[in-house]
């Protein structure tokens, strides 16, 4: 599972590096999240921008996540791709998760 993450000021911003998020690669996508968030700010946002597709069983797994977070902490969601989008619409998850059109841009230090 290829994952890289970088923060943005309060924002643990996660991209994940596959194109597929499914039931083969649903348990270690998990793993791998719940080792990222142990330390993870207040918000988590997940970028999807190079997952093409997602099943039931990567639903499942990005739900767990947001479970993991909860309550103290929020997971939302950024550059679903047209089909993901779909996946997220028509299970009306779109209703729970915050999703964004792009992942928030990192912001360069201040010269000082």
């Amino acid at each position: 599972m290829q994952i890289t993450t970088r923060t943005n000021g309060d924002t643990l911003v996660v991209q994940v590096h596959e194109s597929r998020i499914d039931a083969a690669v649903a348990i270690q996508f998990k793993d791998t999240m719940r080792g990222l968030i142990e330390a993870a700010p207040a918000r988590l946002v997940l970028d999807l921008s190079r997952v093409e597709f997602i099943d039931s069983s990567g639903l499942g797994a990005i739900v767990a996540v947001m479970k993991l977070l909860a309550p103290d902490r929020s997971l939302e969601l950024a550059g679903l791709t047209p089909a993901v989008a779909k996946v997220f619409r028509l299970t009306h998850m779109n209703r729970v998760f915050t999703i964004h059109e792009n992942p928030p841009q990192a912001r360069c230090p201040s010269a000082g």
